[in-house]
């Protein structure tokens, strides 16, 4: 989670390849991972801004982060074909 709060550090955004591979990810699923983007880079910036090191800041950001994961999981389906 650490590792992955660490992208927040750039602006916002969806590549061309990215979008491509959205194509097979539910409507609810993206919409809140867009909003997750969005939130937890202005978030970063704001905390830095503030003061707070990096690597507190990065920690908020995994916080929030294992939510926004929280979030999706209710809003799938497991597939019964997967290994658990």
């Amino acid at each position: 989670m650490i590792e992955a709060s660490w992208t927040y550090r750039y602006p916002a955004g969806i590549g061309e390849a990215h979008q491509h591979r959205q194509a097979a990810v539910p409507e609810a699923v993206r919409d809140i991972a867009w909003r997750a983007q969005a939130r937890l880079c202005a978030r970063y910036r704001r905390l830095t801004a503030r003061g707070k090191r990096p690597t507190v800041a990065a920690t908020a950001i995994a916080r929030e982060l294992a939510a926004f994961l929280w979030s999706v999981a209710q809003h799938i389906t497991p597939d019964p074909g997967l290994p658990r």
